[in-house]
Protein backbone atom coordinates (compact mmCIF):
# COMPACT_ATOMS: atom_id res chain seq x y z
CA UNK A 1 0.00 0.00 0.00
CA UNK A 2 0.95 3.40 -0.23
CA UNK A 3 3.99 5.68 1.57
CA UNK A 4 1.54 7.85 3.29
CA UNK A 5 -1.12 4.81 4.19
CA UNK A 6 1.70 3.35 6.07
CA UNK A 7 3.32 5.61 7.72
CA UNK A 8 -0.15 6.65 9.32
CA UNK A 9 -1.35 3.08 10.06
CA UNK A 10 2.42 2.74 11.64
CA UNK A 11 2.59 6.26 12.99
CA UNK A 12 0.56 4.83 16.18
CA UNK A 13 3.54 3.26 18.05
CA UNK A 14 4.47 6.78 19.84
CA UNK A 15 3.40 9.51 21.87
CA UNK A 16 4.23 13.70 21.96
CA UNK A 17 2.22 15.91 24.22
CA UNK A 18 0.08 18.83 22.05
CA UNK A 19 1.58 21.24 23.51
CA UNK A 20 5.46 20.53 23.70
CA UNK A 21 8.05 23.22 26.04
CA UNK A 22 9.96 25.68 24.00
CA UNK A 23 13.48 25.47 24.32
CA UNK A 24 13.27 28.70 25.65
CA UNK A 25 11.61 27.98 28.48
CA UNK A 26 13.66 27.31 31.85
CA UNK A 27 14.64 23.86 32.49
CA UNK A 28 13.28 23.13 35.53
CA UNK A 29 14.95 19.98 38.03
CA UNK A 30 11.91 17.93 37.17
CA UNK A 31 13.29 17.23 34.04
CA UNK A 32 16.18 15.60 34.94
CA UNK A 33 16.26 11.80 36.01
CA UNK A 34 15.79 11.31 39.84
CA UNK A 35 18.84 11.69 41.87
CA UNK A 36 20.69 13.34 38.72
CA UNK A 37 22.34 16.12 40.98
CA UNK A 38 23.96 13.05 43.55
CA UNK A 39 25.27 10.72 39.90
CA UNK A 40 29.12 11.98 39.86
CA UNK A 41 29.66 14.00 37.18
CA UNK A 42 32.90 13.31 36.13
CA UNK A 43 34.92 10.34 35.68
CA UNK A 44 37.45 10.89 38.33
CA UNK A 45 34.69 11.62 40.23
CA UNK A 46 33.85 7.65 40.55
CA UNK A 47 36.37 5.21 42.99
CA UNK A 48 40.26 4.78 41.81
CA UNK A 49 41.58 1.55 42.82
CA UNK A 50 44.57 -0.29 41.26
CA UNK A 51 44.89 2.38 38.93
CA UNK A 52 42.07 1.60 37.71
CA UNK A 53 38.78 3.56 37.55
CA UNK A 54 36.23 1.67 39.52
CA UNK A 55 32.29 2.16 38.30
CA UNK A 56 29.73 -0.09 39.69
CA UNK A 57 26.81 -0.31 36.82
CA UNK A 58 24.58 -2.39 39.08
CA UNK A 59 24.20 0.77 40.91
CA UNK A 60 21.52 3.13 39.73
CA UNK A 61 23.34 5.77 40.88
CA UNK A 62 27.07 5.43 39.41
CA UNK A 63 24.99 4.09 35.97
CA UNK A 64 23.61 7.60 36.46
CA UNK A 65 27.13 8.89 36.67
CA UNK A 66 28.07 7.37 33.58
CA UNK A 67 25.39 8.93 31.87
CA UNK A 68 26.40 12.47 33.23
CA UNK A 69 30.18 12.08 32.21
CA UNK A 70 28.60 11.25 28.52
CA UNK A 71 26.61 14.50 28.40
CA UNK A 72 29.08 16.66 29.77
CA UNK A 73 32.12 15.80 27.63
CA UNK A 74 29.43 15.43 24.24
CA UNK A 75 28.45 18.83 25.13
CA UNK A 76 30.27 21.08 22.93
CA UNK A 77 29.08 18.97 19.96
CA UNK A 78 25.71 20.15 20.52
CA UNK A 79 25.72 23.66 21.84
CA UNK A 80 23.99 25.09 18.99
CA UNK A 81 20.95 22.86 19.29
CA UNK A 82 19.61 24.24 23.48
CA UNK A 83 20.41 26.15 26.12
CA UNK A 84 22.63 23.85 29.19
CA UNK A 85 23.07 21.24 26.75
CA UNK A 86 19.64 20.51 26.47
CA UNK A 87 19.92 19.88 22.46
CA UNK A 88 22.18 16.49 23.31
CA UNK A 89 20.61 13.68 21.69
CA UNK A 90 22.08 11.46 24.49
CA UNK A 91 19.27 12.84 26.82
CA UNK A 92 17.23 10.09 25.89
CA UNK A 93 19.45 7.31 27.20
CA UNK A 94 19.06 8.54 30.69
CA UNK A 95 15.87 9.80 30.76
CA UNK A 96 14.78 6.31 29.64
CA UNK A 97 17.06 4.75 32.66
CA UNK A 98 14.69 7.29 35.12
CA UNK A 99 11.48 6.08 34.01
CA UNK A 100 12.57 2.60 34.37
CA UNK A 101 14.37 3.50 38.11
CA UNK A 102 11.03 5.65 38.70
CA UNK A 103 8.76 3.03 37.74
CA UNK A 104 10.36 0.08 39.32
CA UNK A 105 11.44 -1.56 37.00
CA UNK A 106 15.09 -1.60 37.88
CA UNK A 107 14.44 -3.54 41.36
CA UNK A 108 14.40 -7.66 41.34
CA UNK A 109 11.15 -8.56 39.72
CA UNK A 110 11.56 -12.29 41.26
CA UNK A 111 11.31 -10.98 44.81
CA UNK A 112 13.81 -13.27 45.82
CA UNK A 113 16.50 -10.20 46.97
CA UNK A 114 15.45 -6.28 48.47
CA UNK A 115 17.68 -4.88 45.27
CA UNK A 116 15.82 -2.25 44.37
CA UNK A 117 13.31 -1.85 46.50
CA UNK A 118 12.37 1.52 49.21
CA UNK A 119 12.75 -1.01 52.17
CA UNK A 120 15.62 -2.58 51.18
CA UNK A 121 18.70 -1.31 48.63
CA UNK A 122 17.09 1.44 46.67
CA UNK A 123 19.74 2.05 44.80
CA UNK A 124 20.37 -1.57 43.14
CA UNK A 125 19.66 -2.60 39.98
CA UNK A 126 18.94 -6.05 39.72
CA UNK A 127 20.69 -8.27 37.50
CA UNK A 128 16.85 -10.14 37.00
CA UNK A 129 15.39 -6.96 36.16
CA UNK A 130 14.99 -7.36 31.86
CA UNK A 131 15.32 -4.00 31.70
CA UNK A 132 18.14 -3.23 34.01
CA UNK A 133 19.95 -5.76 31.86
CA UNK A 134 18.94 -4.21 28.68
CA UNK A 135 19.96 -1.38 29.59
CA UNK A 136 23.45 -2.30 30.37
CA UNK A 137 23.92 -2.35 26.35
CA UNK A 138 22.60 1.29 26.63
CA UNK A 139 24.64 2.81 28.98
CA UNK A 140 27.71 1.05 29.61
CA UNK A 141 28.72 -0.51 25.91
CA UNK A 142 27.76 3.40 24.55
CA UNK A 143 30.32 4.83 27.28
CA UNK A 144 33.16 2.19 26.28
CA UNK A 145 32.58 2.91 22.80
CA UNK A 146 32.94 6.42 23.89
CA UNK A 147 36.12 6.01 25.73
CA UNK A 148 38.10 4.38 23.06
CA UNK A 149 36.81 6.98 20.48
CA UNK A 150 38.66 9.46 22.50
CA UNK A 151 35.59 11.31 23.76
CA UNK A 152 37.44 11.98 27.46
CA UNK A 153 40.58 12.55 26.15
CA UNK A 154 43.56 10.89 27.10
CA UNK A 155 42.55 8.92 30.31
CA UNK A 156 45.33 8.40 33.53
CA UNK A 157 43.51 5.51 34.30
CA UNK A 158 41.56 2.34 32.76
CA UNK A 159 38.21 1.83 33.11
CA UNK A 160 36.85 -1.29 34.87
CA UNK A 161 33.29 -2.18 35.31
CA UNK A 162 32.20 -4.41 38.18
CA UNK A 163 30.19 -7.61 37.94
CA UNK A 164 27.27 -8.77 38.56
CA UNK A 165 26.68 -11.29 41.26
CA UNK A 166 24.97 -13.46 38.95
CA UNK A 167 24.93 -13.88 34.92
CA UNK A 168 28.32 -12.52 34.56
CA UNK A 169 29.04 -13.81 31.03
CA UNK A 170 26.03 -12.02 29.81
CA UNK A 171 28.08 -8.32 29.97
CA UNK A 172 31.76 -7.04 29.10
CA UNK A 173 33.66 -5.16 31.62
CA UNK A 174 36.47 -2.97 30.02
CA UNK A 175 37.26 -1.65 26.50
CA UNK A 176 39.24 -4.03 25.86
CA UNK A 177 37.02 -7.57 26.99
CA UNK A 178 34.08 -5.30 25.06
CA UNK A 179 35.67 -5.49 21.78
CA UNK A 180 36.88 -8.91 21.95
CA UNK A 181 33.30 -10.15 22.76
CA UNK A 182 31.25 -7.66 20.60
CA UNK A 183 33.06 -5.91 17.97
CA UNK A 184 30.57 -4.97 15.27
CA UNK A 185 28.41 -3.67 18.45
CA UNK A 186 31.66 -1.70 19.84
CA UNK A 187 32.35 -0.27 16.53
CA UNK A 188 28.78 1.23 16.22
CA UNK A 189 29.04 3.54 19.32
CA UNK A 190 32.51 4.69 18.84
CA UNK A 191 31.68 5.51 14.99
CA UNK A 192 28.57 7.47 16.42
CA UNK A 193 30.95 9.48 19.22
CA UNK A 194 34.50 9.37 16.26
CA UNK A 195 32.31 10.89 13.99
CA UNK A 196 31.02 13.79 15.75
CA UNK A 197 34.23 14.26 16.89
CA UNK A 198 35.57 14.73 13.69
CA UNK A 199 33.52 16.69 11.85
CA UNK A 200 33.19 19.12 14.68
CA UNK A 201 37.32 18.87 15.17
CA UNK A 202 38.65 18.84 11.78
CA UNK A 203 35.76 19.78 9.24
CA UNK A 204 34.24 22.40 11.90
CA UNK A 205 30.97 21.00 10.29
CA UNK A 206 28.32 19.24 12.17
CA UNK A 207 24.76 17.74 10.76
CA UNK A 208 22.41 16.66 13.22
CA UNK A 209 20.35 14.39 11.19
CA UNK A 210 23.82 12.58 10.45
CA UNK A 211 24.52 12.31 14.30
CA UNK A 212 21.04 11.15 15.05
CA UNK A 213 20.99 8.70 12.19
CA UNK A 214 24.57 6.80 13.61
CA UNK A 215 22.85 7.44 17.25
CA UNK A 216 20.29 5.05 16.27
CA UNK A 217 22.05 2.74 14.28
CA UNK A 218 24.35 1.94 17.55
CA UNK A 219 20.94 2.34 19.52
CA UNK A 220 18.88 -0.34 17.55
CA UNK A 221 22.21 -2.38 17.40
CA UNK A 222 22.11 -2.99 21.18
CA UNK A 223 18.64 -4.08 21.40
CA UNK A 224 18.80 -6.62 18.95
CA UNK A 225 22.16 -7.49 20.59
CA UNK A 226 20.43 -7.90 23.81
CA UNK A 227 17.38 -9.46 23.19
CA UNK A 228 18.11 -12.94 22.41
CA UNK A 229 20.38 -12.67 25.46
CA UNK A 230 18.02 -12.06 27.88
CA UNK A 231 14.75 -13.56 26.60
CA UNK A 232 14.82 -15.82 29.29
CA UNK A 233 14.59 -12.55 31.78
CA UNK A 234 10.89 -11.83 30.86
CA UNK A 235 9.83 -14.72 33.01
CA UNK A 236 9.86 -12.72 35.89
CA UNK A 237 7.45 -10.42 35.06
CA UNK A 238 3.39 -10.50 34.36
CA UNK A 239 2.53 -11.13 31.16
CA UNK A 240 1.53 -7.78 30.10
CA UNK A 241 4.62 -6.35 31.16
CA UNK A 242 6.75 -8.71 29.80
CA UNK A 243 4.35 -8.53 26.46
CA UNK A 244 5.42 -4.20 26.71
CA UNK A 245 8.44 -4.85 27.12
CA UNK A 246 9.11 -6.88 23.94
CA UNK A 247 6.24 -4.24 22.26
CA UNK A 248 8.52 -1.42 23.22
CA UNK A 249 11.97 -3.21 21.95
CA UNK A 250 10.33 -3.57 18.70
CA UNK A 251 8.52 0.23 18.17
CA UNK A 252 12.24 1.37 18.75
CA UNK A 253 13.15 0.46 15.60
CA UNK A 254 9.71 2.27 14.16
CA UNK A 255 11.36 5.41 15.99
CA UNK A 256 14.58 5.06 15.12
CA UNK A 257 13.96 5.22 11.24
CA UNK A 258 12.27 8.76 11.68
CA UNK A 259 15.97 10.19 13.16
CA UNK A 260 13.75 11.32 16.20
CA UNK A 261 15.06 13.65 18.26
CA UNK A 262 16.32 12.76 21.32
CA UNK A 263 17.26 15.65 23.22
CA UNK A 264 16.12 16.67 26.74
CA UNK A 265 13.06 18.27 26.28
CA UNK A 266 11.35 15.92 23.06
CA UNK A 267 12.45 13.52 25.59
CA UNK A 268 10.17 14.20 28.07
CA UNK A 269 7.38 14.89 26.30
CA UNK A 270 7.39 11.74 24.60
CA UNK A 271 7.97 9.87 28.12
CA UNK A 272 4.87 11.71 29.38
CA UNK A 273 2.91 9.03 27.95
CA UNK A 274 4.89 5.79 29.05
CA UNK A 275 3.24 3.29 31.43
CA UNK A 276 3.85 5.48 35.84
CA UNK A 277 4.20 1.86 36.79
CA UNK A 278 4.86 -1.70 35.45
CA UNK A 279 2.24 -3.83 34.72
CA UNK A 280 0.61 -6.76 36.50
CA UNK A 281 -1.43 -9.65 36.14
CA UNK A 282 -5.18 -8.54 35.66
CA UNK A 283 -4.16 -5.29 33.47
CA UNK A 284 -6.32 -5.05 30.46
CA UNK A 285 -5.87 -3.01 27.72
CA UNK A 286 -7.13 -0.96 26.62
CA UNK A 287 -8.46 0.00 29.61
CA UNK A 288 -5.69 0.00 32.67
CA UNK A 289 -6.94 1.47 35.85
CA UNK A 290 -5.15 4.58 36.77
CA UNK A 291 -3.46 5.15 33.40
CA UNK A 292 -4.34 7.71 31.39
CA UNK A 293 -6.25 7.54 27.79
CA UNK A 294 -3.08 8.47 26.39
CA UNK A 295 -1.54 5.78 28.72
CA UNK A 296 -3.51 3.32 26.89
CA UNK A 297 -3.53 4.09 23.92
CA UNK A 298 0.13 3.84 23.53
CA UNK A 299 0.11 0.44 25.44
CA UNK A 300 -2.83 -0.35 22.38
CA UNK A 301 -0.90 1.05 19.65
CA UNK A 302 2.62 -0.74 20.62
CA UNK A 303 0.89 -4.08 20.46
CA UNK A 304 -0.82 -3.42 17.67
CA UNK A 305 2.24 -2.36 16.08
CA UNK A 306 4.30 -5.36 17.29
CA UNK A 307 1.76 -8.16 16.54
CA UNK A 308 1.40 -6.48 12.21
CA UNK A 309 5.52 -6.88 11.91
CA UNK A 310 5.48 -9.89 13.62
CA UNK A 311 2.71 -11.40 11.01
CA UNK A 312 4.19 -9.94 8.25
CA UNK A 313 7.97 -11.72 9.18
CA UNK A 314 8.99 -8.01 9.68
CA UNK A 315 7.48 -6.37 6.51
CA UNK A 316 5.75 -3.25 8.45
CA UNK A 317 9.08 -2.85 9.23
CA UNK A 318 10.78 -3.11 6.41
CA UNK A 319 8.75 -0.80 4.40
CA UNK A 320 8.54 1.80 6.78
CA UNK A 321 12.41 2.12 7.20
CA UNK A 322 11.90 2.61 3.16
CA UNK A 323 9.87 5.04 3.49
CA UNK A 324 12.13 6.96 6.24
CA UNK A 325 15.33 6.74 4.01
CA UNK A 326 15.21 10.58 2.81
CA UNK A 327 15.08 13.45 5.13
CA UNK A 328 11.89 14.64 3.75
CA UNK A 329 10.24 10.99 4.17
CA UNK A 330 11.99 10.97 7.94
CA UNK A 331 10.59 14.84 8.54
CA UNK A 332 7.27 13.41 7.43
CA UNK A 333 7.67 10.42 9.78
CA UNK A 334 8.11 12.87 13.09
CA UNK A 335 5.25 15.22 12.17
CA UNK A 336 2.66 12.30 11.99
CA UNK A 337 4.51 10.59 15.56
CA UNK A 338 3.94 14.62 16.90
CA UNK A 339 0.59 14.67 15.70
CA UNK A 340 -0.93 11.48 17.19
CA UNK A 341 -2.03 12.79 20.52
CA UNK A 342 -4.80 15.52 18.56
CA UNK A 343 -5.85 12.38 15.89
Amino acid sequence: FGIHALLVVTVSLSPVPAAAQSENDVIGEDLYPPLWDLAPGNLLDFPVKDNKIVISAWNYQDRLGVYKSLLSASAKYFDAFGPQNSGNILWGLPLQHGWQFRTGRLADPSGVTSCGYENGELLCQSVRSWWSCMNYYLSIIPFLGAVEAGLFGQLPYEVEILPPEEQKDDFCYSVKDCWSRMPKLMDDWKAFFEVNIFFLNILSSFKLDNALGLMWKAHTSSIAYALPKFHDSLKYLSDPEANFGEDWANAVDFIAATHFSTDLLTTNDFQAFLPPRMLVEGDVLPSICGFSPEQNKVLVSLRALHKVNKITGGLLLKLWQKAMSTEAGRRMGRELIESLPSS
